[in-house]
């Protein structure tokens, strides 16, 4: 018996010797108390040397690993290893946790470090990511993630000087991150030339942007904001560990074991060589420094702690030792004085004080220790190897007494004997060896029994035997000193033993758990005197057990802080301690023992708190004093909620059938039917598995859930509201304080709960996102602001959220049991209680976490199920019902007394002002005083209760109470019987609602004429219903069996009813008495019928495949129908009464002659002709369409079509009811579908006069009405949602626009790939070829006589000094987006600047003068670009932009919010959008911001822009969306817009709640591609919509797709923007009034064949337009005139670029078939040259007045400039010309093509253009030509990564190097050549250089690569990988780059973005 109970007393953790010194490093520090905070294990110690005296923090479940401390220095924040690994931030005064940061990190944290005023924390991970994380730890939240670095870091520190700054350094590197928005940002530190790239360890910031920083080699690095710019050489010799900043300075501690101390500009000061003081010694290592004023702490390797003295710092003292890395496992107590002995791999063994707490010897052997052992006297001490050797030493002053070598193996265990004659060794290799003491230890036995290695040995108490375990767990005896073995049962039982430190054998039975055959328990020592027994075991626990434990599965209680393996344990000579060591993490705990007799005093050591419970008496075995369980409470837990198919998988599921089912669609489907039905009255109440469930609303309401359906009551009335917000079973209710908003918890893969306002019935907010399966429980606070819930998942999750804001504040694993109730304390709102199956715990929140303690239960009463609780008159006070009818009172945590309250469970209480009402499973409603003194009144639920006139039927006497509720002078009852009564304070009760008791229901038939029904359940009752307005249960009859079918005969008098043995009745339908009863069959019957008209016959289907045919009139079965080959599931007579057809559950359909049962084949064709008298039937061609597409997993249960045939009704395994047309002939009709039920309907029936609709829910217990509301009836109301599972084909339109910007794939710069079809080597990876003198031999000497090597380039600036260019500066951009982006150009500033993008550059362009200014912060192309309209926020603007995967990190696709003038980032947000950022829009308050997704799911996502916090997600549609835009007035509705796709949102809490746009009230109206909001559609029309009706169509608006559209916010005018050629009366432009009736149509003078409109804005009398032609317009409201501001390239790549020689001008030519003339000075486009052909190279002469055009198509013109007339053309190649160049001389035209050739021309000949020569054996297609000065050489660059030189005009190959190093060039645009190899970056895999450009002056050279980059390098640049300066702004591939005249400005053209950048450029000063 006494085993089944764990030990009434207690350990306390007294003393921990030991420091983590080993892997960790900066986790030692002075508090503001002036004590000292480190850890070790999972134990968090501070110690104040002042009493030398040490607290614990114990929340942690693992190692901690990791330490920070807040900037005020009470606080500490700690960080664990482990598979979810937890930061704690707890107070280092109380150690009381104050915050839990939980579920971001796996494998631990590494590193954590507190900001400036504390308010955020950063940590680092463990992960493969080394995620960086940023935290507002107060409330627990992830403000910030990011991927830290690719390998380890080892330290993180903010900025303290720069707000919102990191540095972070580890192998390799250091990061410096910037924290905007939710965006962490890094850049890599730049070591450059000053210093070698190695790892870092530390690091400190300090002001200026300087950071310093130690690293591996001993060196202090210095950098100015991210480069290296000085070193600190030789700092320490070794590595540098730690760093740490004070007001003095810094302090820096190595590998060395030196201290170095340096003022505030890092000068030294003074170093400290600890190696060199007393207490030091070789091979010393700091890994811990902290400087506070003269004091310095120093934490070692080697798991000490120093403290020094500044002024005496020779000194040292030393506060703390412990053991150093390898494993403890020797452990040994003095026999007679407070001490103990401890040995290690570390080869020491050291004697610590117990009283002192103190280390009082230490001895350094010659091999690692494994055991030890003192002899009886005191006065030897034993210590067994690792090397199989033993040694003995005198413990007064550790000499050597002896040491002897018999073994090979590791010696595990020794023991000296009681009488101290004999020394019992045992070794490894499984043999012990026994020694005599006094014969100087000469070996005088062996005991050889064993087959495994030793683990324990215990002597008798007369010394005379000895007791072994080895590795196998076999326990054997040996008789002393010879070692023969012991097996006579009796001799063994007869032995006392001295000590009992084995773990087999039968006194310790029971700390092994039940079914386990582990060995992972490493020690126990038993305390005879106290009767308890402690073990060490795997995990890290220490546990008492009673002693002797026999039965296995003892109770115990455990206690926690070793990190894993806890190696040995031992009580102290006189049990006043129990000393545990820990093997990996070498430190020796020192636990005080508490008796039981102590322990009434020592309340104060209330249970620890903690994560992982320290002081839970859980184990495995069933607790043998509990009594069973009740059978109700049984029942419950038996319950699981879990679904084969949760609602939240039908999106899947049917993409996935979709795809099998593509051929099905062809056909054009049916419409779905013109009624819908309207939920009218729900009888049932869900109380078998729920409590306390049912509550008053403000008004008198009544409110309650069942099925899937919130419910209010109006009890005056009879009428019923409903809340349909659930899609599953709700399992939970709670009503707010001030009783008007509800919360309603529901089952779900991810549940959801939602808080609805019971009076307008509509979601405030929804929360989900925590639970798994469901939400059991939930709990309003006494502010109403805050909400508790459980969840169902295993771990039974509570969750604490701020309803409001959606936000989850709290999260905790509650218990392995189910828990019934959580309930929120009204005083405190951090405080919760949680009660369940044995369970009742004491919450307080913590952060993000919640900190749960057990309640303490004492001597008073048992571990009991506590069904529901509540709180008392004061914070502390609590009460709790348990399942044995107690009441339980609580203070504290504490239990203070029980009181007997009921018979059987208490299900539900209710605190009231003055008291108690509780109310039980027997029934009874009892009213208490405030204390539960006395009883002041009961009422028993009884029928001679009911009051007369009360409607329905109380079904039993006493039925089980699960809820109880008071107000409005009442008491609300509900039952477990689903019935709701309303109990007077003087007695009478009222019924107010009822349904089915538990069972599924089945059987429902509706009267042939009466508007009443009747239903049969598994619960054994038949009942009949009204269904008029009176809404109550007629009559009930209880039967013997359950039944699952009824039905009524034709003339209503009879109700035939189907039972589950087989059996079936008549009933009369009046008194539901017996008529008749036969019982032919033993299965269920499944469906009954009576034949139609007169009702002659009688059809009764089972489950045994029949259907038996009986005549009504005679009572004799008279045929038996056979041949289904599966059980019956429907049947159904035709209107003559001749014919049957047959269901079964192998989807048969089948047909009967009645009434012999004759089996018939019928063609389905004919099958439609019969005229049925009914159709219940679910086949057959005329329900083909009503199957869903994922009729694999879900089923179609029952149909009924109405009696005029038209609308038939279903309903199937997911719950769902829906209406389709009848006959639904085709696959996947379409439908109405209403959720309400939860999960099966089993049954679905029409009234005798269609009005209304009957549906019965099996597991839901419940029965609806429905109201069927005809076509005409609904205009005024709105409108259900109209779906189908395939979206049909044929709706819709075309537009080429439209299909492309569908298709378009983005992709990123990082994975940019190369533009050029290349092939061969890099240059950067050629081998280089020797020169000629290097292959002869020659040596040149190093001073040459040769003349001095010519220029490499003509300069043209000759007589200026050259100043070489240090930097570009975005001056101009020319181009727009366009051509896949929309609503993307607004004004700014009244008018006088425009804003819009192209590439990644924001642009701010000044209408006026035509400047602009840049936004450059994006790293990737922008996609969209949105103003804040409201007054606030000015002059703000977001823009998306593209990414790559989610992941948070730089590459991720984000959206930057940022001031248009300034151009400073407000926020940065990285999303969870994968690929990119399509749409972005600003709420009305300008607070949110709404972006919508490239990904497959398109998501949108709303922020909270400022903070950075992401507040709703959620899938939007599966196909495109093009625009998603908040209303103009609203922060919670918002409309997405896309391909056939038009959704109406609410933002409810967190959660995102969409309606379909419904087009079913207009005639004829297809769902089409929407383009646009306000709103236009594909087709051209504009459709008009009222809440998420569509009410007109405006048609025809454009001509073509309305691409986008702009409501003025001032007039609340629109203008719409579209596609169109320009006519008379048309335009692509239209501006309409407030009701879009009337338009004025605007032309664009723009000279297209067609306008394409792609943004519209409306400033002030003026229209801004962007088109897809890269032209931003301005048109005048009064005079039509347009003004064009912005032109740019339509189509790219731009692949020609030339720069006039003289003249700031410079021509671009595109694959748009454009040239276009560009002036720099007044910044616009003068002119454009339509080729009718794509253009790829275009040049000027060297005078400026021709200009060269190469042709795509292989032909060249040239024009005259002046005149822009065709000097001459012509077309010798088929393919394009790559790049034409005119000589310097003017002379000869080289025309290079991808023919692999360049074709020569002589000018002088006159235009015929005849070639006069060209270059052969070009081995790839040309990329660039260079002349020479001389015009005598031409270089060329080709495809396959070559340089070649020709001689011009003869074309001949010159390889001669000398001769080329001579040459002279007049331009130089070539990627390839020794002069560039340092173009060539690493990184250039995929992608490559593709353009250059030298300078005129000849020392500069800019290139442009494929990834977007501009780059400036010093030419020449031979060295590989040269330093570079590199600009972004382009998208990917930067086709061609030049320098203009003067070197003033570089020209670069883009690929992708089809835009011409112009950069300034900086030169050096002189």
């Amino acid at each position: 018996m006494a085993a089944r109970s764990a030990p009434s007393c207690h350990l306390r953790l007294e003393w921990v010797y030991g420091y983590r010194g080993h892997q960790c490093r900066n986790n030692l520090y002075y508090t503001a108390a002036k004590e000292i905070v480190y850890f070790v294990a999972g134990v968090g110690v501070v110690y104040s040397p002042r009493e030398h005296r040490q607290k614990f923090y114990r929340g942690h479940s693992d190692d901690i690993i990791s330490l920070a401390l807040h900037p005020e220095r009470v606080l500490v924040a700690t960080g664990q290893v482990g598979k979810e690994p937890y930061i704690c931030v707890w107070d280092s005064y109380t150690v009381q946790t104050v915050s839990v940061l939980k579920d971001v990190h796996t494998h631990g944290i590494a590193c954590l470090a507190f900001d400036l005023d504390g308010q955020r924390l950063v940590s680092v991970g463990l992960d493969s990511k080394n995620a960086v994380c940023v935290w507002d730890w107060k409330r627990g939240r992830m403000l910030s993630m990011a991927p830290g670095h690719t390998d380890r870091i080892f330290d993180i520190s903010w900025d303290l000087y720069q707000p919102n700054k990191l540095v972070s350094c580890g192998v390799k590197h250091i990061k410096f991150w910037s924290l905007c928005g939710n965006a962490l940002t890094p850049k890599r530190g730049v070591f450059g030339k000053t210093g070698d790239l190695q790892t870092i360890l530390c690091l400190a910031c300090a002001r200026d942007e300087l950071t310093y920083s130690g690293a591996l080699n001993g060196d202090i690095y210095v950098w100015k904001g991210i480069n290296l710019i000085r070193t600190i050489q030789g700092a320490h010799t070794a590595g540098i560990f730690s760093m740490n900043a004070c007001e003095e300075g810094f302090a820096t501690g190595g590998r060395d074991g030196c201290i170095r101390l340096w003022d505030l500009t890092f000068k030294p000061i003074t170093v400290i060589d600890l190696r060199e003081t007393e207490q030091g010694y070789k091979g010393l290592s700091v890994r811990s420094v902290c400087w506070r004023g003269d004091h310095i702490l120093v934490g070692t390797q080697d798991s000490e702690i120093f403290e020094i003295v500044v002024h005496e710092r020779n000194k040292p003292f030393l506060i703390m030792q412990g053991h150093c890395e390898g494993e403890l496992w020797a452990l040994a107590v003095h026999p007679t004085k407070p001490l103990a002995v401890t040995g290690s791999d570390d080869r020491s063994v050291r004697i610590w004080s117990l009283v002192d707490h103190a280390l009082i010897a230490r001895c350094n052997m010659e091999e690692p220790i494994r055991c030890a052992a003192v002899n009886v006297d005191g006065i030897h001490l034993a210590l067994g190897m690792k090397d199989g050797s033993f040694t003995v030493l005198r413990v007064r002053d550790m000499t050597e007494v002896v040491h002897i070598k018999d073994r090979k193996e590791a010696i595990h265990e020794l023991k000296y004997s009681p009488d101290g004659t004999y020394l019992a060794v045992g070794c490894n290799d499984s043999s012990v060896d026994i020694y005599g003491v006094a014969q100087r230890y000469k070996k005088v036995g062996e005991c050889a029994g064993s087959l495994s290695f030793i683990t324990h040995l215990d002597w008798s108490s007369d010394s005379r035997y000895l007791q072994t375990n080895d590795g196998s767990g076999r326990r054997l005896l040996y008789r002393m000193p010879g070692g023969k073995e012991v097996t006579s049962k009796e001799e063994i039982k007869a032995v006392h033993w001295a000590s009992w430190t084995c773990v087999s054998g039968l006194e310790v039975n029971g700390i092994w758990p039940k079914y386990s055959d582990t060995n992972d328990i490493n020690s126990v020592d038993g305390n005879y005197v106290g009767q308890v027994l402690v073990t060490a075991d795997d995990y890290g626990v220490v546990k008492l057990f009673r002693y002797p434990c026999l039965r296995k599965g003892a109770k115990f209680r455990k206690y926690i802080g070793h990190s894993a393996h806890v190696t040995n344990v031992r009580w102290s000579h006189d049990y006043q301690w129990v000393i545990s060591i820990g093997g990996a993490d070498h430190s020796v705990f020192q636990w005080k023992f508490i008796p039981e007799r102590k322990l009434k005093d020592a309340l104060h050591i209330a249970p620890q708190e903690s994560l992982a419970e320290s002081n839970s008496d859980e184990s495995d075995s069933d607790l043998s004093d509990v009594p069973e369980l009740d059978s109700e409470i049984e029942q419950e837990t038996q319950l699981t909620y879990h679904r084969q198919v949760y609602k939240e998988d039908l999106p899947q599921l049917k993409e996935q059938c979709k795809e099998k089912q593509k051929s099905a669609t062809s056909k054009r489907r049916e419409r779905a039917p013109g009624n819908s039905i309207r939920l009218h009255f729900i009888h049932g109440y869900r109380g078998y598995d729920c409590r306390s469930n049912l509550f008053y609303t403000q008004i008198g309401e009544i409110v309650y859930h069942v099925a899937a359906v919130g419910v209010i009551y109006n009890r005056q009335q009879n009428t019923q509201r409903f809340y349909l917000g659930h899609d599953d079973d709700i399992l939970c209710l709670a009503i707010h304080p001030l009783k008007d908003y509800v919360a309603t918890g529901q089952v779900g893969r991810d549940p959801s709960i939602h808080v609805w306002d019971t009076e307008t019935v509509k979601p405030l907010s929804i929360l989900k996102g925590y639970h798994q399966y469901g939400v059991c429980a939930v709990d309003f606070s006494a502010d109403g602001k805050r909400l508790a819930s459980v969840g169902i998942d295993d771990s039974h999750t509570v969750v604490l959220w701020d309803w409001k804001k959606g936000e989850k504040l709290s999260v905790a694993r509650g218990s392995k049991d189910k828990i019934f109730v959580v309930k929120m304390n009204p005083y405190v709102p951090d405080k919760l209680i949680t009660a369940g199956i044995k369970h009742m715990k004491f919450w307080r929140r913590a952060g993000g976490g919640l900190i749960g303690r057990k309640g303490y239960i004492g001597t008073l009463g048992k571990n009991d199920t506590m069904m529901c609780a509540v709180y008392g008159w004061t914070e502390e006070m609590a009460f709790s019902g348990t399942s044995t009818g107690d009441v339980c009172i609580w203070r504290d945590i504490f239990l203070v007394k029980t009181v007997k309250a009921h018979d059987g469970p208490v299900f539900s209480m209710h605190a009231l002002e003055k008291g108690f009402v509780t109310g039980g499973k027997d029934g009874v409603v009892a009213l208490w005083d405030d204390s539960f003194e006395r009883c002041l009144k009961t009422y028993a639920i009884k029928r001679a209760d009911l009051a007369p006139g009360s409607k329905g039927l109380l079904l039993e006497d006493n039925p089980s109470i699960r809820a109880i509720s008071l107000g409005h002078g009442h008491i609300l009852v509900g039952t477990k019987n689903g019935e709701i009564l309303e109990v007077d304070k003087s007695g009478p009760i009222t019924l107010l609602v009822q349904g089915h008791m538990e069972g599924e229901v089945w059987g429902l038939a509706t009267h042939p004429y009466l508007p009443i029904c009747a239903t049969v359940s598994d619960d054994k009752t038949l009942r009949i219903w009204d269904l008029s307005p009176s809404h109550c249960m007629l009559a009930v009859r209880k039967l013997k069996k359950g039944g699952r079918c009824c039905c009524f005969s034709p003339d209503g008098k009879a109700l035939a009813v189907g039972l589950n043995d087989g059996s079936f009745l008549m009933a009369n339908a009046d008194t539901l008495e017996d008529l008749v009863s036969f019982h032919h069959r033993k299965d269920i019957i499944s469906d009954i019928q009576f034949s139609p008209g007169s009702g002659k016959y009688l059809a009764v289907a089972s489950h045994d495949n029949f259907i038996d045919i009986y005549n009504v009139v005679s009572s004799k079965r008279v045929g038996i129908c056979k041949g289904a080959t599966s059980y019956i599931t429907h049947i159904d007579w035709d209107s003559r009464g001749k014919l049957l057809q047959v269901n079964t559950g192998a989807k048969e359909q089948l047909f009967f002659e009645a009434p012999r049962g004759k089996k018939q084949t019928i063609p389905s064709v004919e099958v439609e002709k019969i005229s049925w008298a009914s159709w219940t039937s679910v086949l057959g061609l005329c329900c083909e369409g009503i199957w869903p597409v994922i009729g694999e997993v879900t089923d179609v249960t029952a149909s009924c079509l109405t009696s005029d045939k038209m609308v038939l009704a279903t309903g199937d395994d997911l719950g769902f009811v829906k209406l389709f047309r009848y006959p639904a002939k085709g696959k996947f009709a379409k439908f109405k579908k209403y959720v309400a039920h939860s999960t099966h309907v089993t049954n679905v029936r029409w009234t005798y006069d269609d009005s209304m609709l009957v549906t019965l829910g099996g597991a839901d217990m419940s029965l609806m009405v429905w109201t069927n509301e005809m076509e005409s009836y609904r205009e005024k109301k709105s409108c259900d949602s109209e779906e189908s599972d395939i979206d049909s084909e044929e709706d819709g339109g075309y537009d080429s626009d439209v299909t492309r910007e569908n298709e378009i794939s983005y992709t990123i710069r990082a994975l940019s790939t190369n533009i050029r079809p290349m092939l061969g080597v890099k240059p950067h990876l050629q081998q280089k070829e020797p020169s000629v003198d290097e292959r002869q031999g020659v040596v040149r000497p190093p001073v040459s006589r040769a003349p001095p090597q010519p220029e490499k380039l003509q300069s043209n600036n000759v007589g200026k000094k050259k100043r070489p260019i240090e930097d570009l500066v975005l001056e101009l951009a020319f181009g727009y987006r366009g051509r896949d982006c929309r609503n993307n150009v607004h004004y700014l500033n009244d008018g006088d600047d425009i804003i819009y993008h192209t590439a990644s550059v924001g642009i701010l362009h000044n209408v006026a003068t035509g400047t602009q200014s840049f936004y450059q912060e994006h790293n990737d192309d922008i996609l969209c670009l949105t103003v804040n309209q409201h007054p606030k926020f000015i002059n703000i603007v977001a823009t998306g932009q593209v990414g790559d995967s989610a992941d948070m990190s730089a590459t991720a696709p984000s959206v930057h919010i940022w001031d248009a003038v300034n151009k400073q980032t407000l926020s940065i947000l990285r999303c969870s959008h994968s690929k990119g950022v399509c749409s972005v829009s600003f709420s009305a308050t300008g607070k949110l911001l709404l972006s919508v997704g490239l990904d497959p799911e398109h998501t949108i996502t709303i922020w909270r822009w400022q903070e950075g916090t992401r507040i709703a997600c959620r899938a939007g549609h599966n196909q495109r969306i093009f625009v998603a835009e908040f209303r103009p007035d609203s922060d919670t509705q918002f409309v997405s817009v896309g391909i056939k796709h038009v959704k109406f949102w609410t933002l409810a809490g967190r959660a995102l709640l969409s309606k379909k746009g419904l087009l079913s009230t207009l005639e004829d109206a297809r769902m089409q591609t929407m383009l646009a909001v306000a709103f236009g559609t594909i087709s051209g029309d504009v459709c008009v919509w009222k809440d998420h009706i569509l009410c007109r169509v405006v048609a025809r608006a454009h001509n073509g797709p309305v691409f986008a559209m702009y409501t003025t916010l001032r007039d609340g005018l629109i203008v719409t923007g579209g596609k169109e050629r320009p006519s008379k009366e048309g335009g692509a432009v239209k501006l309409w009034d407030q009701e879009l009736r009337r338009c004025r149509a605007f032309r664009l003078e723009t000279g297209q064949g067609t306008d394409c409109v792609r943004s519209v804005c409306r400033g002030k009398g003026k229209i801004l337009v962007g088109t897809r032609n890269a032209e931003i317009i301005e048109v005048g409201e009064k005079n039509a005139a347009c003004n064009i501001l912005v032109n740019g390239h339509v189509d790219g790549p731009i692949w020609g670029l030339a720069t006039h020689p003289s003249r700031d001008f410079f021509l671009s030519a595109a694959e748009d078939g454009t040239v276009r003339l560009w002036d720099i000075a007044d910044k616009k486009m003068l002119n454009k040259v339509n080729l009718g052909h794509a253009a790829r190279t275009v040049c000027y002469s060297p005078e400026g007045d021709m200009v060269a055009i190469g042709m795509k198509n292989g032909e060249f013109i040239i024009l005259l400039v002046s005149s822009l007339k065709i000097w001459g053309k012509k077309r010798d190649r088929r393919c394009a010309i790559h790049d034409i160049r005119f000589s310097p001389d003017s002379r000869y035209l080289a025309v290079g093509s991808s023919e692999n050739s360049v074709d020569f021309y002589d000018l002088t000949l006159g235009p015929t253009l005849n070639r006069i020569s060209y270059c052969k054996d070009i081995p790839s297609f040309v990329i660039q030509m260079d002349f020479s000065a001389d015009s005598r050489h031409l270089q060329v660059s080709s495809g396959c990564y070559k340089r070649h030189v020709y001689e011009v005009p003869s074309g001949k190959h010159l390889v001669d190097h000398a001769a080329i190093d001579r040459i002279t060039w007049a331009t130089w645009t070539s990627i390839m050549g020794d002069e560039v190899m340092g173009i060539w970056s690493r990184h250039a895999e995929k992608a490559d250089v593709t353009c250059a450009c030298v300078s005129h002056s000849g020392i500069s050279l800019v290139t442009g690569d494929d990834f977007g980059m501009v780059k400036l390098y010093d030419f020449p640049c031979p060295e590989k990988f040269a330093k570079h300066k590199r600009f972004l702004g382009h998208s990917p591939h930067v086709t061609n780059i030049r320098f203009t005249s003067g070197d003033r400005h570089v020209v670069s053209a883009g690929g992708d973005d089809c835009s011409l950048f112009v950069w300034k450029c900086v030169h050096m000063p002189h």
